[in-house]
C-alpha cells in the first residue's frame, strides 16, 4: 500500500494473482467497499478486472487475465526494447542488428538496402513509440481507435 498524490494505491495478493486497488481516501479495516466503474472507454477492462477481484475475495478462481500477449507480440516488443536500449546507447543500426539477429546474418555488403537494416530501424521506431507513451497501448490490445 503507498499513498500518492491522487490517493491511495494497494496491490492485493490473493492466492497466485495480483489485484491493483485504488481509492481517493485512505483504507480502513472492516469497512464494506463498492467499484465505482464508469462508462467510458476503458469500462470492459475495469469490468472485467473487478469480477476478477470478487471472485478472488469470495474464494473462487479468478479466471484467465483479460488478455494475454502472444509469443510472436513478446518477442517483438523485448527485440524493440533492446533496440531502443542500443540505439540511447549510441549504437549504430548495424551494431543494433548484430547484437538482435547475430553477427554471421549482417552482410558486409548491401547492408544499406538489406531487409535486416530495415527491420532493426523498424524496432528502434517501435521502442521510441513504446517510450513516447504507445506503451498504454498494451494494455488495450485491438483496439484501433487509439
Amino acid at each position: 500500500m503507498r499513498r500518492a498524490v491522487d490517493g491511495w494505491h494497494a496491490v492485493l495478493r490473493i492466492g497466485a494473482i495480483d489485484h491493483r486497488v485504488w481509492s481517493n481516501e485512505p483504507p480502513v479495516l472492516g469497512a464494506s467497499y463498492a467499484a465505482e466503474l464508469p462508462f467510458d472507454g476503458d469500462f470492459e477492462e475495469r469490468a472485467y478486472a473487478a469480477r476478477r477481484l470478487w471472485r478472488s475475495i469470495n474464494g473462487r478462481a479468478p479466471g484467465p487475465a483479460f488478455h494475454q500477449l502472444s509469443k510472436q507480440r513478446r518477442d517483438r516488443l523485448r527485440a524493440a526494447i533492446r533496440a531502443l536500449d542500443a540505439h540511447g546507447a549510441g549504437a549504430s543500426y548495424r551494431v543494433i542488428a548484430e547484437a538482435l539477429f547475430g553477427k554471421k546474418r549482417i552482410p558486409d555488403r548491401a547492408w544499406k538496402t538489406h531487409d535486416l537494416r530495415n527491420r532493426t530501424i523498424r524496432l528502434v521506431q517501435g521502442g521510441l513509440a513504446l517510450m513516447r507513451g504507445g506503451y498504454r497501448k498494451l494494455l488495450r490490445p485491438g483496439r484501433k481507435d487509439e
